[in-house]
């Protein structure tokens, strides 16, 4: 029997690199694995539905969803996650030395409905009392000028985003003081380089992270995997196999950050973050499926539906392929 054609377009994520390098396979499949940057997949993707499976925006998709227009369906391969307190960035000499004194900044993100700025709000507003409402947002290119939202935004009475002109870049105006703070996934070159003047609101951002996660639970999920809908429906055993070669690439990444005889992570302490890690959150940390994730996935359908990204709350019925919803269990 010949075995199915996929395309899968993912970034270069160690806990898929054994479907890259087809040392775990894809049951039934033949794989071809396009690594490219999460950029450049979300833009493809849901511009073309060029790819049989690929890494998707978890906000993006659900604005889709809620369209119905989404060309995917997803399954609960959380394949990239992320804390977000460390992506807010700010002017230290206006002021800004707790969460609340945002309050009637003007704050640069690259665009409102990106997955990270969506949790950075979230955290805004559940820990610290800021709601969207209360900062004067600009959108725009972090160092790139001419970005704007990938769909049309209805947003909540009350909250204000603001397009930057189409010749600016964020990064430039937090440099030069045009915008107070700026929320994004990546540190604006301005930060990285040491600009005077620029610094991130969280200094000591991970011991907020770790206690936002021993009070919540919560291990913010970026990005989701998905697969066209039509071969979907066509091939109803792919999205059961995609989940177990996930599952397997993890498991088979995971045991490499604790090898010490010969470190494989250009990191001299990576064995040490490793077991501390563990020590908080568990020997799986980093779950795929529904149940161990069920408390972040309800509190990002809540915000974003609170943040006026989709139109009503979505359900996890409405976002996950029914069949890969429930594990096997022996």
């Amino acid at each position: 029997m010949s075995s199915l054609p996929l395309t899968i377009a993912c970034w270069d994520y160690d806990r898929a690199r054994a479907i890259m390098d087809g040392s775990v396979p894809v049951e039934g499949c033949d794989v071809r694995f396009l690594t490219l940057s999460p950029e450049e997949v979300f833009f493809r993707a849901f511009r073309h539905a060029e790819f049989d499976v690929t890494e998707l925006s978890f906000s993006t998709y659900l604005m889709a969803t809620a369209r119905n227009d989404c060309p995917y369906i997803a399954i609960p391969v959380f394949i990239s996650r992320a804390f977000r307190h460390s992506g807010i960035y700010i002017r230290t000499d206006r002021g800004i030395e707790q969460p609340a004194d945002l309050k009637g900044r003007i704050v640069g993100v690259p665009e409102y409905q990106v997955t990270a700025a969506v949790w950075m709000r979230a955290v805004l507003a559940d820990e610290y009392g800021v709601d969207p409402s209360d900062i004067d947002w600009r959108s725009g290119g972090v160092e790139e000028p001419g970005r704007h939202e990938k769909v049309p935004l209805k947003l909540p009475d009350g909250v204000k985003v603001t397009p930057i002109g189409d010749d600016e870049t964020l990064s430039a105006m937090l440099e030069a003081g045009e915008i107070d703070a700026l929320t994004a996934p990546r540190a604006p070159s301005c930060f990285m380089r040491g600009a005077p003047g620029v610094g991130r609101l969280f200094a000591d951002y991970r011991t907020v992270e770790r206690a936002y996660y021993k009070k919540t639970g919560i291990f913010p999920i970026m990005h989701v995997i998905g697969i066209r809908k039509p071969l979907a429906e066509a091939q109803p055993w792919l999205g059961a196999s995609l989940m177990k070669a996930f599952e397997a690439a993890k498991a088979k990444a995971l045991p490499q950050l604790r090898e010490v005889a010969a470190l494989k992570v250009t990191l001299p302490w990576i064995a040490s973050e490793a077991e501390e890690t563990i020590a908080l959150m568990g020997a799986d940390y980093w779950p795929y499926g529904i149940e161990a994730n069920l408390s972040t996935l309800n509190a990002f359908l809540g915000h974003h539906h609170s943040q006026g990204l989709s139109p009503r709350r979505l359900t996890l019925d409405d976002i996950f392929l029914a069949s890969t919803m429930e594990r096997t269990k022996v």
